[in-house]
C-alpha cells in the first residue's frame, strides 16, 4: 500500500496534539490555518482513520489519536538522535526549543546556555517565553513550553523541579548612592531610602513580602514596576533603591549600578529547571536541557559575583 502522506504532515500532526489548538499548532510550525488544516486532513485520509475530535474551542486525540501520537513521537525522536548523532549534521538539524522564564534568568544562565547551544545547532530555532513565576509554570504545566526556568514549581505534583543555584537578594543602588559603599545593607538601612518594587503579580514581591512578615522598619514602597529590568531602569535614573535577585544585577563594571548584598534577614531563592512530569523532551530540547546543567557553576568565570558579606 502507498504512503500518501510525509514528514511535514506528522510534524503538523504532533504539533496539534502538544497544543490542543489549531491556531497555536499552525504558528508553532509556521503555516497558515488552512494550509495546516489540509496536511492534518491528508493525514487522516491516508490513514482511513480520524485522530482528531474538534470542537469551536478545542482540539482532542481519539482513542486511534492517542496510539498514533505515541509512536509518532517514538518515531520523530528517534530521527532526531540519529540526526544529532551524525557528525556534520547536527549544524544543519533544523527544529524549535521553546523555553519559559523568569525575565531575571535571561541575563545569567539563559543567554550563556542559548549561545552556547546556537553555536552547535545554529538552524534550530529557540523561542523564549519570558514571564512572571505562575506564567512560566502554567505554561510548562500546559505543554506551551518544552520546559521552563523558574524559582517555583518544586511543590507540584506534576511539576519535575531540578535545582540548580540558590542565589541572594541584593541591594541595587546608582554608585554615588550612599549605600553603595557598604560591605552590607540591612533591610531597614535600605527601608530610610526611596524604595522601588515590582508588583503583587511577581513571585519575587510574593516570595520578600512573606520572608520579612514580621520585620520592623522594611522598605515602604514609592515606585511599583511590574517586571526587574524596568526597575532597575529607575534604579539607574536615580530614583531610588531596590532589592533585586543577584543574578539580574549587570556586572561589577557597569558604570552606574552597583549591588550590596542585604542582610538581616538574608533572603534567598532557587533558580532550577521544571519540566512535566512523565512527558519525555525532543532530542533538541533535551540537549538544551542539559546544557544548563553543563552551565551549572560557571558563573563566576563569566561575570563577578557581588561583593562577599
Amino acid at each position: 500500500m502507498a504512503i500518501n502522506f510525509d514528514l511535514n504532515d506528522l510534524q503538523a500532526f504532533r504539533a496539534v496534539a502538544r497544543s490542543s489548538n489549531f491556531r497555536k499548532a499552525a504558528e508553532a510550525i509556521h503555516l497558515s490555518q488552512p494550509a495546516f488544516s489540509r496536511r492534518i486532513e491528508k493525514l487522516e485520509q491516508a490513514l482511513g482513520v480520524r485522530l482528531l475530535d474538534r470542537t469551536t474551542r478545542r482540539v482532542s486525540l481519539t482513542a486511534v489519536g492517542r496510539d498514533f501520537d505515541r509512536k509518532v513521537q517514538q518515531l520523530l525522536d528517534e530521527l532526531d538522535n540519529t540526526l544529532l548523532g551524525i557528525q556534520g549534521v547536527a549544524a544543519t538539524r533544523m527544529g524549535e526549543v521553546t523555553i519559559a522564564c523568569v525575565p531575571s534568568t535571561v541575563y545569567y544562565y539563559l543567554s550563556q546556555v542559548i549561545s552556547r547551544y546556537h553555536e552547535r545547532y545554529p538552524k534550530i530555532r529557540v523561542k523564549v517565553f519570558d514571564a512572571s513565576a505562575n506564567e512560566v509554570l502554567s505554561a510548562v504545566a500546559r505543554s506551551e513550553a518544552d520546559f521552563g526556568l523558574n524559582f517555583i514549581g518544586s511543590q507540584e505534583p506534576d511539576i519535575e523541579f531540578k535545582r540548580l543555584l540558590e542565589e541572594r537578594f541584593v541591594a541595587a543602588c546608582r554608585r554615588d548612592h550612599p549605600l553603595a559603599k557598604k560591605k552590607r545593607v540591612s533591610w531597614t538601612e535600605l527601608g530610610a531610602y526611596d524604595y522601588i518594587s515590582v508588583g503583587k503579580a511577581s513571585g519575587n514581591r510574593l516570595l520578600l513580602d512573606q520572608a520579612l512578615s514580621g520585620v520592623s522598619g522594611c522598605p515602604q514602597i514609592l515606585y511599583e514596576t511590574q517586571h526587574v529590568t524596568t526597575m532597575l531602569g529607575l534604579v539607574e535614573a536615580g530614583l531610588g533603591v531596590a532589592a533585586v535577585p543577584s543574578m539580574a544585577m549587570p556586572g561589577a563594571d557597569h558604570p552606574l549600578l552597583v549591588s550590596v548584598p542585604l542582610v538581616d534577614p538574608v533572603i534567598t531563592r532557587h533558580i532550577g529547571l521544571i519540566r512535566r512530569k512523565g512527558r519525555s523532551l525532543s532530542p533538541a530540547a533535551q540537549q538544551l536541557y542539559e546544557f544548563f546543567t553543563e552551565m551549572k557553576g560557571r558563573r563566576r568565570a563569566k561575570r563577578p559575583a557581588p561583593r562577599a558579606t
